[in-house]
């Protein structure tokens, strides 16, 4: 499914010409190397250079017959050229070759994840900032809490989601590496220098020590920097989710003209997008462990990891580009209704402002407890009427809550109704929200 609804762009960099290009890439940057080293002739290096080429069906009829890919991969090469064939890779392990050019793939597919991330994070300002002071009711354990705005809550995925970009900026460094170091990583067959060549020429830093591979520590450490990325989509998605619950509807998808929800019900419109997103989060945070297990490969190496890799970094980099984007545009398209959470926090009838009343008790000299006790008392007769399916406010328009504290006589012998009635105001909640947005959004 999402091989079907996959961005070309990053499809492109997994493609099988894609992994040739990429090891014929590095196969001529050691060519160059070794020319610069002294040892491969300039018309044979040129000559490399420049008719070096392969072809996909050839090579596939040669892995039929030598059951070892790099070795068609170079039968075919040299199949395009002449006695300077020789050259290519010389002194080299199949490794040297694919580990590079995996690295060659991995930079540019994370580089493209970057780029997805940072407009999902320009995205996320935006709506921030637009909702900056639209009133919404708090939710811990999923029960009304206290006043917030929408604009914070997306300050919180916004801030969360620039902590991921970090990890990938960081993941981008740790995985930007090749080796040219030979079979058993000892460098008997090609000097230090030839790596430094090839890894300058490519743009990549040298592996300060390897064997026979690149340390599948680097791969673990992309993985599962994608799969933190995913857990934090994912958290975006299933809050837009709940929102977009029937008894909620504070925010929804956007439901496009001839859009339809259900074959059968023909009222429905389902936040789809979003529970797409949360699955395809599962299958990218699956990725993660297999990953941790390849680093632990017998002595200089093994191939476990190979069949691994074919999915966790294919799949992986693919499905992350796709959920990215599609995270993107509901963000943007996201329909946000105020109306409706101002009636969500008005549904308790002023049971927000609990802790507002209770704060002003110990200020007077009432110990907490019998601050606690007070107005709790009157906050539990709230829940009792709303119970019973009473309505949240009273004739006058007014909170049910407040006309419990306006009513009790312990209360009154402390507060006045002025300083009751402050304890209800909106404003008290939303007083540091432009302190925090500029801590959040310097």
């Amino acid at each position: 499914m999402v091989e079907r609804y996959a961005r070309d762009e990053m499809k492109s960099k997994w493609s099988i010409q894609a992994k040739y290009d990429a090891w014929l890439k590095v196969e001529k940057a050691v060519v160059k190397g070794w020319n610069k080293l002294g040892l491969v002739p300039n018309e044979d290096c040129e000559n490399i250079i420049n008719k070096a080429a392969f072809d996909i069906d050839r090579i596939d009829e040669i892995e039929q017959k030598t059951k070892h890919d790099v070795i068609a991969f170079l039968t075919s090469v040299s199949e395009s050229l002449g006695d300077e064939s020789r050259w290519v890779h010389y002194g080299m392990t199949s490794s040297d070759c694919i580990d590079t050019a995996v690295a060659l793939q991995m930079k540019d597919s994370l580089e493209l994840i970057i780029k997805d991330v940072k407009h999902l994070m320009d995205i996320l300002k935006t709506r921030a900032l637009e909702h900056k002071m639209t009133l919404m009711v708090g939710r811990s354990h999923g029960i009304h809490g206290e006043p917030i705005t929408f604009g914070l809550v997306i300050a919180i995925w916004y801030d969360e989601i620039k902590r991921n970009l970090n990890n990938l900026e960081q993941a981008l460094e740790v995985i930007s590496v090749g080796q040219i170091s030979g079979a058993m990583g000892n460098m008997a067959h090609s000097p230090m220098e030839l790596e430094e060549l090839v890894c300058k020429e490519l743009n990549l830093k040298p592996a300060p020590v390897s064997n026979q591979i690149i340390q599948r520590d680097r791969y673990a450490n992309l993985t599962n920097a994608l799969a933190l990325l995913a857990s934090s989509c994912e958290k975006i998605a299933i809050a837009i989710r709940h929102y977009q619950r029937t008894e909620v509807y504070e925010a929804e998808e956007f439901f496009s003209e001839g859009q339809k929800g259900s074959s059968a019900m023909p009222h429905k419109r389902n936040p789809v997008l979003s529970e797409n997103i949360t699955g395809l989060c599962r299958v990218i945070r699956s990725f993660a462990v297999p990953s941790m297990e390849n680093v632990a490969l017998w002595h200089e190496r093994d191939i476990s990891h190979s069949s691994v890799e074919r999915f966790t970094l294919t799949d992986g980099f693919v499905t992350t580009d796709f959920m990215l984007n599609r995270l993107s545009g509901v963000m943007e398209k996201l329909l946000v209704y105020p109306e409706n959470m101002m009636k969500n926090l008005n549904q308790t009838g002023g049971l927000v402002f609990s802790q507002r009343v209770l704060l002003e008790l110990p200020a007077i000299g009432v110990s907490r407890e019998d601050a606690y006790k007070i107005v709790q008392r009157n906050a539990m007769k709230v829940w009792k009427d709303l119970q019973v399916g009473k309505p949240a406010l009273n004739e006058k328009g007014e909170s049910l809550f407040l006309e419990n504290l306006l009513s009790d006589a312990d209360l009154r012998e402390k507060l006045s109704e002025d300083q009751i009635r402050n304890c209800f105001e909106y404003s008290y909640y939303t007083k540091n929200v432009d302190a925090i947005f500029k801590r959040v959004f310097n």
